[in-house]
């Protein structure tokens, strides 16, 4: 394990649940643990959707439920030319060709892919880092269970992470091409649970499908809602708490 910066900026509390800002080797992110902290607990990597941030309201609200219901430590980073952090004019560029595509009515899934896949390159290494400098942390440590939370960007993202970091103990993903990703996802062997959407106009039943397959996990679970791309509804992150309690295991009491 390297040493990593982190440097917390900001805090605030409420409702039971401490929100910490902080850098790790410069880039932003957010902490949410337990403000009754007694002893190590859980900590559960989240990655947010494109064009997202990581205080967006999926990304604040996920940690909430995990926080309030498990007692579990929640961190996310912006992704590269996302949130606090600056954009390239690489990122530009292909966020140009995506409005574009889209005013088209092209498809915009090998844009995204490929754009996807940049970002996963640099962020990779970011999340690494991120768990390194997390783990030091007492209310952390390094022997605790992690699990990891990203759909959209946050898997195209969170695949690559997962399959090269044995840390990682279950994960949540969902709603991504399997361009790209399949490879990655047949190195990963931990419990998954996966998100699809039957109707989504921009990821086909049978791409969706082909990456769900690829996992080579022993345990896998299929999570198919009928409706659209954006549609997937709010009751999957209950089950993804859900699932995280089960293989995390909790840390103080069940919620009442």
């Amino acid at each position: 394990m390297h040493s990593h910066s982190l440097q917390f900026t900001a805090e605030s509390s409420s409702n039971g649940i401490v929100e910490r800002d902080f850098t790790v080797d410069g880039v932003p992110g957010v902490l949410w643990s337990p403000a009754s902290g007694t002893g190590r607990a859980p900590l559960v990597l989240m990655g947010h959707g494109g064009g997202n941030h990581k205080k967006h309201p999926a990304m604040s609200g996920r940690a909430r439920l995990l926080v309030a219901g498990c007692g579990f430590h929640v961190a996310v980073i912006d992704a590269p030319g996302h949130g606090d952090r600056p954009r390239s004019a690489h990122d530009e560029a292909e966020i140009a060709e995506l409005f574009r595509a889209r005013a088209a009515g092209e498809p915009e899934g090998p844009i995204v892919v490929r754009y996807n896949d940049h970002l996963a390159e640099l962020a990779v290494p970011e999340y690494l880092a991120l768990l390194d400098a997390l783990q030091e942390l007492p209310e952390i440590g390094t022997d605790g269970p992690v699990g990891y939370w990203g759909i959209n960007m946050g898997t195209a993202i969170g695949i690559p992470f997962v399959a090269v970091e044995p840390r990682i103990t279950a994960a949540v993903f969902g709603q991504h091409w399997p361009d790209v990703l399949a490879d990655k996802a047949k190195q990963i062997t931990v419990p998954i649970e996966f998100d699809l959407q039957w109707d989504d106009e921009h990821i086909s039943r049978e791409e969706g499908l082909a990456l769900f397959d690829a996992f080579a996990s022993p345990e896998k679970s299929l999570h198919v809602n009928a409706g659209r791309h954006k549609e997937l509804p709010r009751f999957e992150a209950e089950s993804a708490v859900r699932f995280f309690a089960r293989h995390l295991g909790r840390a103080g009491t069940s919620p009442a």
